[in-house]
């Protein structure tokens, strides 16, 4: 396993504001900096921690939680994050097994049920009664399984590209890169290797891309590698179709059982998430709306003004004028 603990401080003096535990201060300029935190959880095979990133107000009861895709990490929030802080306590979370979170003794627990136990106890931890969530591709698949359950904390739910059914090319083209473990002689060779792998995010810019991927790569003995535990793909290779489907029905069900407001989130050139899915969620869900963006595939980055502002209405309830 990983040193975590060494690789945490290291990160943490380089790339965020506050340490663990500082008291926050309400300024314009702490609001919209990243608190890093972390949170013990539970499973099955003993404890592990899970890395966070706050921003806003710590008392705020207006919390959206933000949870990133597959391989990601809750850094690919940080725009948006800032530009909510002013009115929300944002929390984006390294699941499990990513970013600067412990990685499990058992891979086999790499799946939605450990990672919506997890998000149970990151809420507990805000100590508030109610979130928003936001979740992009992964992170949707997780807040459809918590907010599906009965007394969910979720009251609004935004799914970024995702839904109950996956479609069979997009989980070929994952199987094709998840688990490997490639060294890079250098940061921007990771960078760019990680901007290959996300290229269907949108046209990002070469800053963009180093704004997001950065924090997805660490140095270690002598090379640059990604910080996710390549044992995630344990559980994808294990998949039977039996497993699919048993997992697709579930999730339905649990779609269907969603009470609040759902936004599901389409990219146009999505190889993930049909237009069949998101009419058949917008049919069996409760209050369902979707939106379509043109010119990203799998998945809309939340980087440009435009989606950062298609969010914000959501969960603020904002008009189009106001954005």
């Amino acid at each position: 396993m990983t040193d975590v603990r060494a690789e945490l401080s290291t990160a943490l003096s380089s790339s965020l504001s506050s340490s663990p535990g500082t008291a926050s201060v309400s300024t314009a300029s702490s609001l919209s900096s990243p608190r890093q935190r972390y949170v013990q959880c539970l499973s099955p095979a003993g404890l592990h921690r899970v890395a966070y990133t706050e921003w806003g107000d710590p008392h705020n009861p207006r919390v959206i939680v933000c949870v990133h895709g597959l391989t990601r990490s809750g850094r690919d929030f940080d725009r948006f994050a800032a530009a909510m802080a002013a009115t929300h306590r944002v929390v984006c979370p390294d699941v499990v097994g990513r970013g600067l979170s412990s990685w499990l003794e058992n891979p086999n627990f790499y799946a939605v049920p450990q990672y919506v136990a997890d998000m149970v106890t990151l809420i507990a931890r805000l100590e508030v009664e109610t979130v928003d969530w936001f979740g992009t591709s992964m992170g949707g698949l997780i807040g459809m399984g918590l907010a599906g359950l009965k007394d969910s904390p979720i009251h609004k739910l935004l799914v970024n590209d995702v839904g109950p059914h996956i479609e069979p090319d997009a989980l070929t083209r994952i199987g094709t890169y998840l688990g490997k473990a490639p060294r890079f002689a250098t940061l921007q060779e990771g960078i760019e290797h990680a901007a290959l792998l996300a290229e269907s995010f949108g046209p990002l810019t070469a800053d963009e891309w180093r704004e997001i991927n950065t924090p997805l790569l660490h140095e270690r003995d002598g090379a640059w590698q990604f910080r996710y535990d390549p044992r995630i793909a344990q559980p994808f290779a294990a998949m039977t179709p039996e497993i699919a489907a048993a997992g697709e029905a579930a999730l339905w069900k649990s779609f269907a059982a969603i009470a609040g407001p759902v936004l599901v989130v389409r990219g146009a050139q999505s190889d993930l998430l049909s237009h069949e899915t998101v009419a058949k969620m917008v049919e069996v869900g409760h209050n369902v709306s979707s939106v379509e963006i043109d010119g990203v595939g799998h998945a809309p980055a939340f980087l440009t003004p435009d989606q950062i502002a298609l969010a914000r209405r959501f969960f603020t309830g904002e008009s189009a004028d106001a954005s």
